[in-house]
């Protein structure tokens, strides 16, 4: 994701400079009040990990680490202007694909044999993001934006209800979620479309973990989703 993060910044700068001025291509666009279009992406899900204070007194947990796996996202947006062309309100619903991996380091053999061990969580999501858009002033055939916003998720692969497996204990997460997201993106104006490449972090508001005292749950506190979106986006 750092890779995407680099190529995105040095193709905005090196685009930039290399702008001449140009006829506008759908240059009535911004006008709309409504526009519509569709995306598709890939993310870099992870946790912010809180584990318990006393977890290895009480546990034997020397450390949690949690890796960032690849996924990917769909989905169809629809746009509304705020009375100017430079501030916009979007709705994105997506549905997207997820795992995220929690390594655990134990010295209690009761957990992982060999004391080292991990858990996967994955998940399918329908995504619901309110995102308010501020645009830069269109340059030629290009601008730039910067997004905040917030969404709610709905976590189809969720086990909040499952029976846990004690032989093979896995972790519990709410199926609902809140997420604030903050990023950016630059659009394209091609002759009978508009096209953009955007990049966000989005952040949990609320724990996501459920403590059911399994023996890989134990000596969780608190987990929040997370992760960066890396989006392409079609409007017209």
């Amino acid at each position: 994701m750092k890779a995407v993060v680099s190529i995105l910044f040095v193709f905005i700068f090196s685009f930039s400079f290399a702008q001449k001025m140009k006829q506008h291509r759908m240059k009535n666009f911004d006008k709309k009040a409504f526009s519509f279009g569709f995306t598709l992406g890939l993310n870099s899900s992870d946790f912010t990990v809180y584990q318990l204070q006393d977890a290895y007194e009480s546990y034997g947990l020397v450390s949690i680490t949690n890796k960032s796996q690849p996924g990917g996202q769909l989905g169809i947006l629809s746009s509304l202007k705020l009375g100017t062309p430079v501030l916009r309100l979007r709705l994105m619903p997506c549905l997207s694909f997820q795992e995220r991996v929690l390594e655990y380091r134990s010295i209690d053999s009761t957990i992982f044999p060999t004391g080292k061990g991990e858990e996967r969580i994955n998940s399918t999501s329908v995504d619901l993001p309110l995102t308010f858009l501020f645009k830069t002033k269109r340059f030629n055939n290009f601008t730039a934006y910067a997004l905040f916003g917030g969404q709610y998720s709905i976590d189809l692969q969720s086990q909040q209800d499952a029976s846990q497996n004690y032989i093979d204990p896995f972790i519990k997460l709410n199926r609902f979620d809140i997420q604030g997201h903050i990023g950016c993106g630059i659009e394209f104006f091609a002759p009978f479309f508009k096209f953009a490449l955007e990049l966000k972090y989005t952040h949990g508001m609320t724990n996501s973990f459920i403590q059911d005292y399994s023996p890989v749950a134990k000596p969780i506190d608190q987990l929040y989703n997370k992760g960066w979106w890396f989006s392409i986006i079609f409007e017209s």
